[in-house]
């Protein structure tokens, strides 16, 4: 949705400002965030230290995300806590005639995230942005023509902005 992994992972707390909605409270959670992640080992375990990592991961990408969203210079231990992330081991790729197959462990699977996050986001041509829905925190890269995207995605919030807004007008017309 966020046009890459990492900011997938930092879009997992939603309206950050004003009512938080964490949608890893807990290392299950975190286990079928991975499995529905395309292109990361599906089957893997978290212990409450994984957690741990993984949400300090969340965190620290989001808040280098909003820096640049903002033109700011990248927060210290933000960038300590990505860095020593992706440092990590990688998973492992097996090529079979059913196709791509990756392994590893949630160490494997955050390493794999972080530096992915540190692709973006060493990228100066990317162009990163706050959705425009009210509420919305979603950090996404906008990779439209011309960079006219306004919403982190159509189906959850540009749908509603403009249901909003067809409504107001007929409201407004009666």
């Amino acid at each position: 949705m966020s046009g890459n992994p990492a900011l997938d992972l930092a879009g997992t707390v939603g309206f950050r400002r004003d009512d938080p909605v964490d949608m890893l409270a807990t290392p299950a959670d975190l286990e079928r965030w991975v499995a529905a992640c395309e292109g990361l080992p599906d089957r893997v375990s978290a212990d409450s230290a994984a957690f741990e990592s993984a949400v300090a991961l969340r965190e620290a990408v989001y808040r280098l995300a909003l820096d640049r969203v903002l033109g700011r210079s990248f927060d210290p231990g933000s960038l300590k806590v990505v860095n020593d992330t992706a440092a990590g081991p990688v998973p492992a790729v097996e090529l079979s005639d059913a196709g791509l197959r990756r392994s590893g462990d949630l160490r494997a699977v955050l390493a794999e995230v972080a530096r992915s996050g540190i692709a973006v986001l060493a990228d100066p041509d990317a162009c990163f942005k706050e959705c425009g829905r009210t509420r919305c925190t979603r950090v996404y890269l906008d990779r439209s023509r011309g960079a006219r995207r306004t919403w982190c995605g159509m189906g959850e919030c540009g749908n509603r902005v403009k249901a909003a807004a067809y409504r107001a007008r007929r409201r407004a017309s009666e």
